[in-house]
């Protein structure tokens, strides 16, 4: 079943708990992970945690609990939820206090959910997703898995409201990420996408996905390409816990190459679940 945790207590999911005064409901002022867990384990949760207090530090949130803490309440959680597959997403705030924009002298707050796994079809996933391109309109530090989204999700409703999946963004003349995902091109089996910096997620799917590609010696490119470029790639792909391997098959209406998945992003989504399974078992 679905459960939410609050600041230690486990409660439904659709209980009303959020305090006045709590920070990030106020000013966003926390930040988040998104962890996929498959047969009851969560998957590169290490990674999650560790990106979870780097988002931390580089906002100045003081977390006294350890990265072991962490992991044990999310193992708890999933243990209690009884869900095999499901989603966890776990928020660290500056706390409650009363609203100002100083830093208060209150302990963090931390609240979780586990809700059952959001799974696509494959005849949808072989079929390729659609996107638009998107004017970047979000802040200078988007390495920061921060509550602060709203321009991601201005960004997601524009697609969604001319009938796509996902916004490709554009920043200066270049893609930098999607509004949730990281994204690709493949051309001559080689695999581009944006590197890292401040201006994009540094995904955890992502590092597996270039981990599987230096496995199977497919050439895995760190480099800024433009829209036009995308649009003449041989295959288009994002990337994102809940995406996990994910094709993007029309981009502003046009078809990219043959308009299906391609053949490098179904041997990565295949690779994918075959890395699952090693790391589920071990």
């Amino acid at each position: 079943m679905s459960i939410g945790y609050v600041n230690g207590e486990f409660i439904p999911v659709d209980k009303p708990v959020i305090p006045i005064d709590e920070r990030g409901h106020q000013f966003g002022d926390g930040v988040y992970e998104v962890i996929r867990v498959y047969h009851g384990k969560p998957f590169m949760l290490e990674e999650h945690v560790q990106r979870l207090f780097k988002s931390a530090i580089a906002i100045k949130l003081n977390v006294e609990q350890s990265h072991e803490d962490i992991q044990q309440l999310i193992d708890e959680s999933i243990e209690k939820s009884g869900l095999a597959d499901c989603d966890v997403y776990i928020q660290i705030t500056r706390g409650i206090s009363p609203r100002q924009h100083l830093f208060p002298d209150a302990p963090v707050s931390i609240t979780l959910t586990v809700k059952p796994m959001r799974v696509t079809e494959e005849a949808i996933r072989e079929n390729g997703k659609t996107a638009i391109f998107h004017e970047d309109e979000r802040w200078a530090n988007c390495y920061i898995k921060s509550l602060n989204l709203l321009p991601n999700i201005l960004a997601k409703q524009n697609a969604q409201d001319v009938g796509g999946y996902e916004a490709i963004l554009v920043k200066d003349g270049f893609v930098t990420e999607g509004s949730s995902s990281n994204v690709y091109m493949v051309r001559d089996q080689t695999i581009y996408t944006t590197p890292l910096s401040k201006q994009i997620l540094p995904g955890i799917t992502r590092m597996a996905v270039k981990n599987i590609a230096d496995m199977l010696e497919i050439p895995f490119i760190e480099k800024k390409f433009t829209p036009d470029e995308l649009l003449q790639a041989d295959e288009v792909f994002i990337t994102s816990t809940t995406n996990e391997v994910m094709p993007i098959a029309y981009v502003d209406g046009n078809k990219i190459n043959d308009g299906a998945s391609g053949e490098i992003t179904r041997l990565l989504y295949r690779k994918f679940f075959e890395l699952i399974e090693i790391v589920q078992h071990t």
